[in-house]
């Protein structure tokens, strides 16, 4: 059959970004044919040339409509409208699907799905990757009060039309049938990781990385992502500088690049246990991750990012390094069930950086931590298995 996949930003992993749909749609495109209407964003920010920009058997049609961490609200929202522009205007012109599959952020790349499917008399799965528009709504994005009604009144269309919904955490699953979804129309796909990726990071590559940057013998703690506002970076500044007086041989490594990037440049300056790390490509995290003794997930304290699905508490648990995470959703849960993580509560410097303390005092005790975490990243975190998963919902859509 024919599917029409609706994502605005595309990703291999040649990029410093999470390449879930690269994942998933090479799986998809083994057994079905896949047009991707998205925009080359990406493309041009590709660190390495180690992996195709398409899994093979995807066609593309991509706008050159730019978008950056840092762009102010206005420039996003132009960004947004431009791409559901193109993507209404290109999905009329493709040959007919037998299903499209509209995946946000941002929720225009779902809304212009739903208008395609709608003209073309064709079913569509919802993909929800972050909750739009309560997440910009809470940041303080939208303030007008007419336009958050409005959002929130598409958004719920949305979810109805759609023949089915998928969500990349329980806590976001829980949020969709709480606005009276049926719950059978509503999958829970966890975002994942990459497996045969994460094979590369062996011992013997974490510990040359490691002499490589010159911490050998030293406890590493690392933070791999984005600077945004959303991630609390801040606080991850002042718990490293706490965790410095606590643990003084300790190392902090950030990598990524955003909002916050000046922030972390001026504090590695006057800390000597901050350290920044470029970006790096995907395949390449693994490596970095292994070579950490515990990595952290964080977010700012807004009850809607208790309910994410971050890419990096995947990968972390994918090469034996357990995680402390931020939020009090699922995550919290998942690592206090599975033992391969701890909680600390967000924007609490002082509890993070004990917390910190206390996990790297005990290097057998995180050792055992992560192992835990790597058996449930081989047993539930596997793109292969979510993306079979993925094709069976789209496959049940087109009837």
């Amino acid at each position: 059959m024919h599917i029409a996949v609706f994502s605005q930003y595309h990703t291999n992993p040649d990029c410093p970004a999470t390449s879930r749909h690269y994942a998933l749609l090479r799986h998809i495109a083994q057994h079905h044919r896949v047009t991707l209407i998205s925009t080359n964003t990406w493309e041009a920010q590709r660190l390495t040339q180690q992996f195709p920009w398409l899994p093979e058997g995807v066609e593309l049609r991509a706008a050159d409509i730019g978008y950056r961490n840092d762009m102010g609200i206005a420039a996003r929202g132009f960004s947004f409208v431009r791409y559901a522009a193109y993507a209404y205007q290109q999905g009329l012109r493709i040959d007919k699907p037998d299903v499209i599959w509209g995946i946000s952020t941002p929720l225009t790349a779902a809304w212009v799905a739903a208008q395609v499917a709608k003209r073309r008399r064709v079913p569509w799965v919802f993909e929800v990757q972050d909750l739009w528009p309560t997440f910009p709504i809470e940041m303080g994005a939208v303030r007008n009060a007419l336009a958050q009604r409005q959002l929130y009144a598409a958004e719920r269309r949305l979810y109805e039309q759609a023949q089915h919904v998928v969500t990349l955490s329980p806590d976001m699953s829980r949020y969709v049938t709480g606005l009276g979804i049926p719950a059978d129309k509503v999958s829970t796909v966890l975002n994942g990781t990459d497996l045969d990726l994460a094979a590369y990071a062996t011992p013997e590559a974490a510990a040359a990385l490691r002499e490589q940057q010159g911490l050998q013998g030293r406890p590493v703690v690392l933070y791999a992502g984005t600077f945004g506002r959303a991630n609390d970076i801040p606080t991850l500044v002042q718990a490293a500088e706490q965790l410095h007086r606590l643990v003084p041989e300790a190392v902090w490594l950030f990598m990524g690049h955003g909002y916050y990037e000046p922030l972390l440049r001026e504090a590695a300056g006057r800390c000597p246990a901050i350290r920044l790390v470029p970006p790096q490509p995907r395949h390449a995290v693994f490596t970095w991750l292994a070579a950490a003794d515990v990595s952290v997930a964080s977010f700012i304290n807004l009850p809607v990012l208790d309910a994410n699905s971050p890419a990096k508490f995947y990968d972390s648990l994918a090469v034996g390094t357990p995680v402390v995470v931020t939020n009090r959703g699922w995550t919290k849960q998942w690592v206090g069930q599975y033992r391969c993580g701890w909680f600390a509560p967000a924007e609490n410097a002082a509890e993070l950086a004990a917390t910190l303390a206390s996990v790297l005092r005990d290097p057998v005790g995180t050792q055992a931590a992560g192992q835990r975490g790597r058996q449930v990243a081989q047993a539930q975190f596997d793109r292969q298995q979510l993306a079979a998963t993925v094709q069976q919902i789209l496959e049940q859509a087109a009837g």
